[in-house]
């Protein structure tokens, strides 16, 4: 007699957390990481083609004193290729952040607690001094921990945040105050010292796009399990 009696329904748990898309974004950011690398592959070329050709018997471009030579064809085109890798760098300082915030955020919301760093050093830890030197890292650290608790962090975010020290803070790397014209001096006198930078920056571009790839795997799974669970297709 109680067959018009429903039976009682499974209890529901608590929805997923709404994560943030972090593919495209994913994707966006290891091309442009790529066109950086590239870039910084032109410039030692072109400071290996500055050694070779030698100084000119008139001297450095910078003679000192506000006075300034006429550059040869050469050194005019450094000019061109080191403003096309500066801008490349930018695009993908901005695709990069753009990223970090998205799984920074994402990071909380799988772990239930607030990040551990705010939402203010995505940006400006990239600049104040001293903080420049670790919360970048410990930024994407967090996010991967809070992503994939109990995961060893993955081996490239060292390499990447060490070579990019080495590059972005070595005197002429990416925050180099040197103008292109005491570069150019530099490639006639100590060329070496520059290919070793430039080859810190072409590492931490490649090390950055294994970082972007595993950051984003571990927060993919969890966009994709959401998707599935609740009848949808894979998150983007």
């Amino acid at each position: 007699m109680n067959d018009h009696i429903e039976p009682p329904t499974a209890f529901s748990a608590s929805p997923a957390p709404a994560l943030r898309p972090v593919r495209a974004a994913s994707l966006v950011a290891m091309v442009t990481l790529a066109l950086a690398g590239a870039g910084w592959v032109a410039r030692a070329v072109w400071h290996i083609r500055l050694a070779m050709a030698g100084e000119p018997a008139s001297g450095p471009p910078d003679q000192g004193g506000g006075n300034h030579r006429t550059l040869t064809s050469l050194e005019d085109s450094y000019h061109l290729v080191g403003t096309a890798s500066g801008f490349a760098a930018l695009v993908c300082g901005i695709a990069f952040v753009v990223w970090l915030g998205r799984v920074r955020d994402n990071g909380g919301d799988l772990a239930g607690t607030r990040p551990r760093y705010s939402a203010l050093w995505v940006y400006f830890g990239w600049i104040v001094p001293i903080i420049n030197l670790w919360f970048p890292r410990g930024i994407v650290a967090d996010a991967y921990r809070s992503s994939a608790p109990g995961e060893r962090l993955p081996r490239s975010l060292n390499v990447w945040w060490g070579l990019w020290l080495i590059g972005a803070f070595g005197g002429v790397g990416i925050t180099g105050g040197d103008s292109a014209d005491k570069v150019i001096a530099r490639a006639y006198t100590h060329v070496w010292q520059l290919l070793a930078f430039d080859a810190a920056v072409v590492g931490a571009a490649v090390a950055g796009i294994f970082v972007v790839r595993a950051v984003t795997a571990v927060q993919q799974r969890h966009l994709d399990g959401d998707a599935l669970q609740y009848g949808g297709s894979p998150v983007s």
